[in-house]
């Protein structure tokens, strides 16, 4: 296995992530505190950049065996559209607790830049989903059980993530199932 590029300190991981923009999709490790979750790290440290070591980057419209490598790359957050842990990272904890009262799943389709997410959102009972991205306002959502395609290049076939961070103002959502 070749060296890493990158050194951890003693209270540091590595993470495999992908980073979703509208020009490009991009892969790589996030080195962060050992106590931080990655999976919400958008959202709790709010990060200028997001800094992915042995990155591969694939421009929109590559073919998927044409992803240029960096030992380093630094992607501003607010072009950040959507981000979740490489379905080989080890598992996290939900964000949410599954025994909370009035909860309910509501499958949706979200459409963030040139990907498609079929995922479910975690809502209030009371609420449709209309409704809810009406007055959500937080900078990113929180899709679970994901299954993300991108119909421009249908070769990238279907990637799984049980959590996956949207930006809202780069989403438009539509009622699935």
């Amino acid at each position: 296995m070749p060296e890493k590029s990158y050194t951890l300190g003693g209270d540091e991981k590595a993470t495999p992530v992908m980073v979703y923009t509208l020009t490009s999709m991009a892969w790589g490790d996030v080195v962060t505190k050992d106590q931080v979750r990655v999976s919400t790290y958008l959202r709790t440290l709010n990060p200028d950049y997001v800094s992915l070591h042995e990155a591969r980057v694939l421009p929109m419209g590559s073919a998927p065996n044409q992803a240029m490598p960096f030992s380093e790359l630094h992607v501003r957050t607010p072009q950040v559209i959507a981000f979740h842990l490489l379905p080989n990272a080890p598992a996290e904890p939900m964000d949410f607790d599954p025994s909370e009262a009035n909860r309910k799943m509501e499958p949706a389709t979200a459409l963030v830049g040139p990907f498609r997410f079929d995922a479910n959102l975690r809502i209030s009972n009371i609420l449709t989903l209309a409704k809810y991205v009406e007055i959500f306002t937080d900078v990113y959502i929180s899709l679970y059980d994901a299954a993300v395609t991108c119909p421009q290049m249908p070769a990238l076939g279907t990637v799984r993530a049980p959590l996956v961070l949207v930006r809202r103002d780069a989403c438009s959502f539509a009622p699935r199932g």
